[in-house]
């Protein structure tokens, strides 16, 4: 509505500026018209002076009577300043009263040139901007076209703007009434054709809640609104048509993605069982010698001849060997037991020296010699340990294989090491495992992390270790990459975000919630 008559009251505003400006210039020429009336009288009677007197030309602009009809005339018309010369260029005198300079020059002006003249003067507040405050014109007297004078006068312009002004009032009180009515008309127009519609199309719109549209006529006009009316309300059937498939494609990618994460966890525990079973084989070597000594101590036992001194020492021994055989397997056990997947806070060196001592004693570690350099100065992580050291030991392993591969392919004496270096900064933790093994071929350097994809013979090994370590460092908002020169041994570097991070928060939310990434 405020817009509206905005636009109506400028729109009329700039109407009526217009026509004051017409209806100024319309008076201002019937001004000057007069002014030409008032010269023709004045020459009509200089023409009945010389005709009916016989007087001298030269004096008849002296004449007492001429110049009492020209006092009349110019007060009559609203003029003053009159000024009448001979054809000499002498001033006509009037008496005591002294002709202005500006008149005097432009009367004799129209004597020089024999021409009309008219000029404009002075400045004054017109109607709605500063206008000429007088009319000057200026004439020569003709008798049988013959210029006998001249006269010059002016004309006040005030009175037409005091015309105007009076009008502009009446036309202003006419704007302001026809505003309105249009305004009036123009709002019940305008909520007819255009505001009703898009009101009942927003009601469309707002109402539509889970595929349900409350019913609503569509506007039924063929203009513009309607077409979008109509438009509006097919679009809105169609996806009331469509969510029931929409619906049931989400609930088909629930499904598939519940899948895909048990799959996942799946193969996270396969893979687990697989090192275990690995692992076990090393265990039952490393506790058959503990049970041996255990065999000879109740054999000692036995004996009746041992005295009490000897039977507590053997009994000492036996429970040594004993908790050192429970150790081993609560070892095994541990690692082996499903993890909880809940991140906590972790320290990485600790994960790194458990890792370790359930690798020991492994016989694929023999002839292997690790060196531990932990140079990282902040290791406390937001991290699951159990799968955490689920990677290292599968990393160890690799790295164990490979070297054992380089002892068999390879003549000649070389050192077997193992590096494990840890380091730091202030966002991330890093750990490397490099040993000196043949290393890995470029060509394959890209597809390691690849699941199935291996290198070793059928039946030693499934391809999907690596690709469980890069799945688990993944969901820890950490990356694994690997590095390799073949023949000078290869490099795998696990890089992890620090706990004191801002992303650690996030990370254990979105983890918290099962958020995780597809399995490379």
């Amino acid at each position: 509505m405020a817009q509206l008559m905005f636009l109506i009251i400028a729109a009329m505003l700039l109407i009526h500026v217009a026509e004051l400006k017409f209806s100024e210039n319309n008076l201002v020429q019937a001004r000057i018209q007069a002014c030409r009336m008032l010269v023709l009288a004045l020459e009509e009677n200089i023409g009945v002076l010389l005709r009916t007197k016989g007087m001298d030309p030269r004096s008849v602009c002296r004449d007492p009577v001429f110049m009492r009809s020209m006092s009349g005339l110019l007060s009559k018309g609203g003029f003053s300043d009159g000024v009448l010369v001979d054809f000499t260029g002498d001033v006509c005198e009037r008496g005591a009263e002294r002709p202005d300079e500006q008149v005097l020059g432009l009367a004799k002006e129209a004597l020089k040139t024999s021409a009309w003249n008219t000029r404009f003067t002075g400045t004054t507040w017109g109607v709605i901007w500063l206008g000429p405050e007088h009319l000057a014109v200026s004439s020569p007297l003709f008798f049988q076209d013959r210029a006998v004078g001249a006269v010059a006068f002016r004309s006040s312009l005030a009175p037409i703007y005091e015309t105007l002004r009076k009008v502009q009032k009446i036309v202003i009180a006419y704007i302001l009434l026809d505003t309105l009515v249009l305004t009036l008309v123009g709002i019940l127009l305008l909520s007819r054709i255009v505001v009703k519609p898009i009101r009942k199309m927003l009601k469309m719109a707002s109402e539509y809640r889970d595929g349900r549209m409350i019913p609503i006529a569509v506007e039924s006009s063929t203009n513009e609104i309607g077409e979008l009316s109509r438009s509006l309300a097919a679009m809105l059937k169609r996806l009331d048509e469509n969510k029931g498939e929409l619906q049931a494609h989400i609930n088909s990618l629930e499904r598939a993605n519940a899948d895909l994460q048990q799959a996942q966890s799946s193969l996270v525990r396969s893979e687990k069982l697989a090192s275990v079973g690995r692992l076990a084989a090393g265990v039952a070597h490393e506790i058959g010698n503990p049970i041996s000594i255990s065999l000879g101590y109740l054999e000692l036992l036995r004996k009746a001849d041992v005295t009490e001194e000897e039977r507590r020492d053997f009994l000492e021994r036996l429970e040594i060997e004993v908790s050192r055989i429970s150790r081993i397997i609560r070892q095994l056990l541990d690692f082996s037991r499903p993890s909880s997947a809940k991140p906590e806070k972790t320290h990485v060196h600790d994960v790194l020296q458990k890792s370790m001592t359930i690798l020991k004693p492994q016989p694929m570690l023999e002839g292997i010699e690790v060196r531990y350099h932990p140079e990282a100065g902040d290791d406390l992580l937001i991290a699951d340990p159990n799968r955490l050291q689920q990677v290292f030991v599968n990393i160890v392993m690799n790295a164990a294989d490979a070297l054992a591969e380089g002892r068999r392919t390879c003549s000649g004496a070389k050192e077997n090491l193992l590096f494990i270096r840890t380091r730091s900064d202030d966002a991330n933790f890093t750990v490397e495992f490099s040993d000196t093994g043949p290393g890995i071929p470029q060509g394959e350097l890209t597809h390691i992390f690849d699941p199935f994809y291996t290198t070793k013979e059928p039946g030693k090994g499934t391809g999907l270790g690596l690709s469980v370590c890069y799945r688990i460092v993944e969901s820890m908002g950490g990356v694994i990459r690997a590095e390799s020169r073949e023949g000078q041994g290869a490099s795998f570097i696990v890089t992890l975000p620090l706990a004191s991070t801002h992303q650690a928060e996030h990370r254990i939310v979105a983890q918290e919630k099962g958020v995780s990434r597809p399995l490379r």
